[in-house]
C-alpha cells in the first residue's frame, strides 16, 4: 500500500510540474491548445495571473516531493496528506467553478492519494 500511495504521489506532483508549465513558461502558445473554451485573445490578458497560479502549483509538486523523503512515517504520511488535501481541495473547486473535468484531472488522484494514504 505504501508503495502504491508514493506512486499517486508521484502522479499528482507530475501533474501539478506540467501545470506549472502550462501556467508559468507557455501560457501564450501551448496553453491555448489546452485550454480550448478560452478566447484567444484570454491569454495574453491573463498571462501575469497564470504565472502566478502556476506558482502556487509549484509549491504543491515541492512539498509532494519533499514528503517522498521525509524517513519518519508519522511525518511523510502527514505531510504528504496535508499537501494531497490542498490538492484535492483545489480540483473539487476548480470542478464547481470551472468545469467537471478538472475533478478528474485535479481532485481524484489526489483524493486516491489520501485514501491509499489513510490506509498505509
Amino acid at each position: 500500500m505504501e508503495l502504491a500511495a508514493r506512486i499517486v504521489i508521484v502522479i499528482v506532483a507530475a501533474l501539478h510540474l506540467y501545470f506549472l508549465w502550462l501556467e508559468m513558461f507557455v501560457w501564450t502558445t501551448r496553453a491555448k491548445k489546452v485550454f480550448t473554451n478560452f478566447s484567444p485573445d484570454f491569454f495574453e490578458k491573463t498571462k501575469t495571473m497564470a504565472a502566478n497560479q502556476g506558482l502556487y502549483n509549484g509549491f504543491l509538486v515541492a512539498g509532494l516531493i519533499w514528503s517522498l523523503f521525509i524517513e519518519n512515517p508519522f511525518w511523510w504520511i502527514n505531510v504528504a496528506l496535508f499537501f494531497l488535501s490542498c490538492v484535492a481541495a483545489a480540483g473539487i473547486f476548480g470542478a464547481a467553478t470551472i468545469g467537471k473535468k478538472v475533478f478528474f484531472v485535479q481532485a481524484l488522484p489526489a483524493l486516491i492519494g489520501i485514501v491509499l494514504l489513510i490506509f498505509v
